[in-house]
């Protein structure tokens, strides 16, 4: 009789081998067969088990040439095949990952399904830049968000508690629609001159950071000639950036002082 198999759901964080958890490394060396997306970084593909079946399910913005349905089975039939499977994300599979829906596809067919939390990419690009999500005085709390629908659907945000300058707006996956998104918070009543921090293949040795405003950051993203994930800080915090990088426009330094009085 075939063993039974499972599925560990494991985040491999923002791409850093060392930013992955030590439960998250002992899981993926115990694994059969790994499932892994795009955004995996190639330095923790380096990580896996030289003998481990290698399964690409990595989406691109228009182009899911394997969809979600599809990675379930897949998913499934390597586990009814008696392996055990990692299911390996970028960030944490609970955040933007859809490991919720591959865990309740998987446990309704009665196959074992176990979590490895990864360091979400708006972390691993905070302790990478020296911007923090909540700062004393600039940002009393965090929102995460996607900037990101299935094609055809609408940006269907709560556009007026977003537009807080009180918090800090993570945005994931939002490259496209970035100037839509800037338009609706400044139409909320958002500072146009609010700084925002473009940060691409955060924590890698490909990292790339940008510093603008709210209301110039799609233009100078056009000119920003990076390929990769980018993730995008909005909010007053971005000022306490002094870090290398493509700084377009003075940051409103006087932000800081006011945030220590």
């Amino acid at each position: 009789m075939n063993r039974a198999g499972k599925v560990y759901l494991i985040g491999a964080g923002p791409g850093d081998p060392e930013l992955m958890t030590l439960r998250a490394v002992r899981m993926l060396a115990q694994a059969d067969a790994v499932v892994f997306d795009r955004l995996v970084s190639p330095e923790i593909m380096k990580t896996v088990p030289r003998d481990a079946r290698l399964v690409p399910v990595g989406k691109t913005p228009g182009a899911h040439t394997v969809t979600q349905d599809r990675i379930n089975e897949i998913l499934a039939g390597l586990a009814c095949a008696g392996l055990t499977v990692a299911r390996l994300k970028g960030g944490d599979p609970m955040i933007f990952g859809r490991g919720s829906e591959e865990a309740a596809y998987l446990s309704a067919r009665g196959i074992a399904v176990e979590y490895a939390p990864g360091i979400t990419s708006a972390q691993g690009a905070a302790a990478a830049t020296g911007v923090p999500l909540t700062h004393r005085g600039l940002a009393g709390g965090v929102q995460y968000v996607t900037g990101h629908r299935q094609a055809g659907h609408p940006l269907d945000l709560d556009w007026k508690r977003l537009a807080d300058p009180d918090t800090t707006l993570v945005v994931y996956m939002g490259v496209a629609n970035i100037g839509q998104i800037a338009l609706r918070l400044i139409a909320e009543g958002m500072p146009s001159g609010l700084p925002v921090m473009a940060i691409a293949n955060a924590t890698t040795p490909r990292e790339a950071r940008l510093i603008t405003r709210l209301d110039r950051v799609a233009v100078d993203l056009r000119d920003w000639p990076v390929l990769g994930p980018v993730l995008f800080f909005i909010g007053r915090v971005v000022s306490l950036y002094s870090g290398p990088g493509q700084i377009v426009h003075d940051l409103p330094r006087h932000l800081i002082a006011a945030a220590n009085a």
